[in-house]
């Protein structure tokens, strides 16, 4: 059987007129309380979505019933958009 041809690219070099200005070693490196507050977040709401279930959904609120779920989950995606920001 033949052997294929192998073309030979060109190495791609992007233009220099439209190279991003900063590099890695510019930008600074998250603050402290991030990460804390992003695993304060994280628990609270576990915490919160446990102590709910196991309650019978009387606690932690028990006027706002099924909000108690968007609270739970709104705290862990919350700790999620925090963690984004961390580098």
């Amino acid at each position: 059987m033949p052997k294929s041809q192998v073309r030979k690219k060109k190495v791609y070099t992007p233009p220099t007129d439209v190279r991003p200005t900063t590099t890695a070693a510019t930008r600074k490196p998250s603050p402290v309380w991030l990460p804390a507050t992003a695993v304060a977040f994280i628990v609270g709401g576990i915490g919160w979505l446990v102590v709910y279930y196991l309650s019978e959904q009387e606690y932690p609120v028990a006027s706002w019933g099924y909000w108690n779920l968007a609270v739970g989950f709104g705290a862990m995606v919350g700790s999620l958009i925090l963690l984004s920001r961390w580098r």
